[in-house]
């Protein structure tokens, strides 16, 4: 079965409080993907929002951002009296600022909760508890990496030695924060799985040297005696970049990862697999072969790729890991061997419109196994995009379509309708493209520190909700 589907991050979704949550709106959102007949819902990390609030640079790869809380769900439980309205009509989302507000609230549903026992069955998981002291130790030192706490904090991981008595009531308090996440997101979920849609979550293949992750499972890293990185990930010189892309994040020692069965992956994508009805992973192709920077290196110009162990650690996931769903973010100038990788799992890859299309040859690598975007998150939107290219591209695009029997009376909506027709399995629309929003609607900019990065929102439903019945028309056309 072809289906189609709409990508949009949780934090875009209208609400009351400057920033969207696991709350009616989520509900809404999916009523709206089922009225017009879509059955999947892409979204962005759910993790503790990182450096320049990337969900891509986490503090952990299962926590969730205490940001998508609901203050109506709160309420509804009686954690909290009332609540006022902030940043309701806003376009962006100010994370600082967001954080700052709905904080008391989060205190004083922590001092009207309960503790039951399906609280207590949450809190006593391994990854819940060491979360907490990381982010109670980061908030004692003013975030600053782990690197840079007391070597007592350092070693808590390791030695269990800090007491940790005074600190006890905060490390609740961060548990608390992710067990409500926990309960409220998978009733979205649910409500989603019900309601015919699946969840694609996001995953990045590396996580950033300032998690838990690290923090907690050192020996699974290339780290120093000093635990700093000794060598970190990247990309080498490209078409687009004379010194590549240093991303700074930690490489696998995959030699000790195979002499634990790869045990720290199976983890992470078990976690991740009980939130997500699929995974798209990122940098699918670091599988094969990875660029390995030596860390004194300030680019991606010094390194060298490294094979990876692909097949056996994609042996024991599958073997491990029941009905595991994954998406291949195979994109870029791959070798071939990557391609062989993914098709031997036969794992979707992806195909992006604004990097394949061509009016001449509009049909090249139509494939089945794939997932079809017009744009990801990383790219500007299909109407700066075309707007872009060239005044010869721009009509040629036009005369075929038109000639191809596409006769909406915006080319957005035409090549939307053309990607929908394709062979591919999925095809992913984000909500920007459908919306017909311009170059101020981008959710990133790779490589930039820009402060609309992240940021970009709904601030209600009405654009989107008179695009259903044509958005319903083009999947119905299409069989999806």
């Amino acid at each position: 079965m072809k289906k189609a589907g709409i990508l949009m991050a949780v934090s875009s979704l209208p609400s009351f409080y400057g920033i969207g949550d696991f709350g009616e709106n989520c509900l809404h959102f999916i009523d709206d993907l089922k009225k017009c007949g879509c059955h999947i819902w892409q979204i962005l990390p759910l993790n503790p929002l990182g450096y320049g609030n990337s969900p891509y640079q986490a503090y952990s790869s299962k926590a969730m951002d205490e940001l998508y809380i609901s203050l109506d769900e709160l309420k509804k439980m009686g954690l909290i009296e009332k609540t006022k309205k902030f940043n309701a009509s806003k376009k962006r989302v100010n994370y600082d600022e967001v954080r700052r507000f709905k904080s008391a609230y989060y205190h004083e549903a922590y001092h009207n909760f309960k503790k039951d026992e399906s609280y207590q069955t949450f809190a006593s998981q391994k990854w819940v508890i060491e979360y907490a002291v990381f982010l109670v130790f980061k908030k004692m030192n003013d975030m600053k990496i782990w690197h840079e706490w007391p070597q007592e904090q350092q070693n808590w991981i390791k030695d269990h030695s800090y007491d940790l008595t005074s600190l006890k009531e905060k490390i609740d308090y961060e548990i608390f924060l992710q067990y409500l996440l926990y309960q409220q997101w998978m009733k979205v979920k649910t409500y989603a799985n019900e309601n015919g849609i699946e969840i694609m979550g996001d995953l990045p293949i590396y996580v950033g040297i300032d998690s838990v992750d690290v923090w907690a499972n050192q020996n699974y890293f290339l780290l120093d005696d000093k635990s700093h990185p000794t060598f970190i990930a990247g990309v080498p010189p490209d078409y687009f970049s004379v010194t590549g892309q240093r991303w700074g994040n930690p490489l696998y020692d995959w030699d000790y990862m195979k002499k634990q069965n790869f045990d720290f992956w199976c983890d992470r994508l078990a976690y991740n697999a009980q939130l997500f009805d699929m995974i798209r992973i990122d940098h699918f192709r670091g599988f094969d072969t990875y660029w390995k920077i030596p860390v004194s290196c300030p680019t991606a110009v010094e390194g060298e790729w490294v094979e990876a162990p692909g097949y056996e650690l994609f042996d024991v996931l599958f073997q491990k890991i029941d009905n595991l769903k994954i998406v291949a973010e195979d994109l870029g100038n791959l070798r071939p061997e990557v391609l062989k990788l993914r098709d031997h799992y036969h794992l979707p890859g992806m195909k992006v419109l604004q990097f394949t299309f061509n009016p001449q040859t509009p049909y090249a690598n139509d494939v089945e196994n794939v997932v079809a975007y017009t744009g990801t998150h990383d790219n500007q939107p299909l109407v700066s995009w075309f707007s872009s290219q060239s005044s010869s591209f721009r009509r040629r695009t036009k005369v075929f379509l038109d000639t191809s029997g596409y006769h909406y009376e915006n080319v957005i909506d035409n090549l939307i309708a053309f990607l929908m027709n394709s062979k591919a399995n999925m095809v992913i629309i984000p909500m920007q493209d459908i919306l017909h929003l311009n170059a101020k609607s981008r959710m990133n900019t790779p490589g930039t520190l820009i402060d609309t990065n992240w940021t970009w929102k709904l601030a209600d439903f009405k654009d989107f909700e008179k695009k259903l019945d044509r958005f319903s028309e083009m999947i119905q056309i299409s069989q999806r």
